[in-house]
């Protein structure tokens, strides 16, 4: 599966899971894809044998439902196999190859992220815009503290407020460990600008799709007044259906 998983392969150990370029597509060489529970683990299978990773790693699920989730995304490829509409075998491809190896850098770059999140920073005007931020994004801020006993503050436009140590340590515990959610974790927290929203999915506290929605508050916003960027939207698109896959993953 190298050269269908492994074009413009990035540094980034999980930047993998996010790649949008799309390499020239292979022929569906198997007739059939399942999810196969053996002594290594919950493998996926194409024709009963064993799918690998970019790096020759067997791919098997820490669950069989979701290496039941990955073989489907293979089941439904028709006559050409599109990387670009599995995101579920790229984000594994990532954590598998990348995460697995790097759990410390992975959970700092997570860690960066708390340190200046997208929710600590609200537009000073317009007003409207202002409470659309606060309507979205609040109820995550006040789970902080509540469950995770982080209290952050908040700041007006994009100067950077330093985040009391306290806060940070407790929402940092909150981080997965295991490659899997840590994958997932980073994967929703690069997309959205906000790692206490990947933290709130992964403890069941947050949808998909209202995290989604609250991570866009501000594009959202700026298309009502200027337009639709059909371009923009195409990216969107992509985007989003990684975050449902790393979202999926945060949920098992």
């Amino acid at each position: 599966m190298r050269e269908l998983f492994e074009i413009n392969e990035p540094t980034d150990p999980v930047e993998a899971a996010r790649r949008g370029a799309r390499p020239a597509l292979r022929r569906r060489f198997y007739a059939k894809a399942a999810a196969v529970t053996r002594a290594e683990g919950h493998l996926v299978c194409l024709d009963d044998k064993p799918v690998h990773t970019p790096m020759r790693r067997l791919l098997a699920a820490p669950k069989l439902a979701l290496a039941h989730a990955i073989a489907v995304e293979w089941e439904v490829q028709g006559g050409l196999i599109d990387p670009a509409k599995m995101p579920l075998t790229r984000l594994a491809n990532a954590i598998i190859d990348g995460v697995a190896d790097s759990l410390g850098p992975v959970a700092a770059e997570i860690e960066k992220y708390l340190a200046s999140d997208l929710l600590f920073y609200r537009a000073p005007a317009p007003a409207e815009l202002s409470a659309r931020q606060g309507r979205h994004w609040d109820p995550i801020l006040i789970w902080a503290r509540d469950a995770l006993g982080a209290e952050f503050k908040l700041a007006e436009g994009v100067i950077h407020v330093t985040q009391p140590d306290a806060a940070l340590k407790a929402a940092g515990a909150a981080i997965p460990d295991d490659p899997w959610r840590l994958g997932a974790a980073h994967v929703v927290t690069t997309l959205t600008g906000s790692a206490l929203m990947a933290l709130a999915i992964a403890r069941g506290e947050l949808s998909s799709d209202v995290a989604w929605q609250a991570a866009h508050v501000d594009e959202d916003w700026n298309m009502e007044q200027w337009g639709k960027d059909e371009l923009a939207l195409q990216r969107r698109e992509f985007r989003f259906a990684e975050f449902q896959a790393a979202a999926a993953v945060l949920r098992m």
